[in-house]
């Protein structure tokens, strides 16, 4: 009898035991992922600070900032859809600061708005500090022409427009550009999908352990004769 079940069983155990530690390793990354967006919600949330050049990715990105600057006009438009207030063109400004020009991500330019003339006054800006690479393998280069980009990736674009590699995300503009609709950052666009993997492994280990008993019963099950 041990003999006939033996492999059955072998192969039950293993396969269950390596789908239950998938799962475990995805509520470890659960936990992991759950505290990273707790640590960005938490400088979200803060009372913002005035820009400094001494920030850097590492301990300031998501830190909520203000600052003085003056739009050049000098925009890069980024192709976007899906977000909080439609598809439309993420404009990436060069603004001239007291602490030399840099990127501000002023927020979404309507697809039939394209030809706007942007605003050129001196503005108080409310964001956060981002350092974006949305770039992949699958990105189209950018279309220099129609001024189209596809990705935002702050060393390309720092250097299309001669700014300090820095930018800020606005939260509000004072005063605002009529042609703009802010797009705050925030959390909702963080994926954080491993509950839902880990639900699937652990549902994949029981279905495996109802196969393997299925198996065995059948293998022990008296032959008609």
């Amino acid at each position: 009898m041990l003999r006939k079940i033996l492999f059955p069983l072998i192969l039950g155990v293993a396969g269950c035991g390596v789908l239950v530690s998938l799962g475990l390793w995805q509520v470890e990354r659960l936990a992991w992922k759950e505290g990273i967006l707790a640590d960005i919600n938490s400088r979200l949330s803060a009372a913002p600070v005035p820009l400094s050049l001494d920030v850097t990715e590492a301990a300031d990105e998501y830190t909520r900032v203000t600052l003085t600057g003056t739009p050049t006009g000098e925009e890069l438009h980024v192709l976007v859809s899906g977000t909080e207030a439609g598809t439309g063109y993420r404009v990436i400004s060069k603004v001239d600061t007291p602490l030399g020009p840099i990127l501000v991500d002023q927020g979404l330019l309507a697809l039939d708005a394209k030809q706007a003339a942007p605003l050129s006054a001196p503005m108080e800006i409310t964001g956060t500090l981002l350092w974006p690479d949305d770039q992949n393998s699958n990105t189209p280069a950018p279309d220099l022409a129609a001024n189209i980009w596809f990705a935002r990736n702050i060393d390309t674009m720092s250097a299309s427009l001669e700014t300090l590699p820095l930018m800020v995300v606005t939260t509000t503009t004072v005063p605002a550009d009529p042609r703009l609709t802010p797009l705050p950052v925030n959390t909702a666009t963080i994926k954080n999908d491993h509950f839902e993997y880990a639900v699937t492994w652990f549902l994949l280990a029981l279905v495996w352990a109802i196969m393997t008993l299925f198996l065995i019963a059948r293998t022990i099950r008296p032959k008609d004769a």
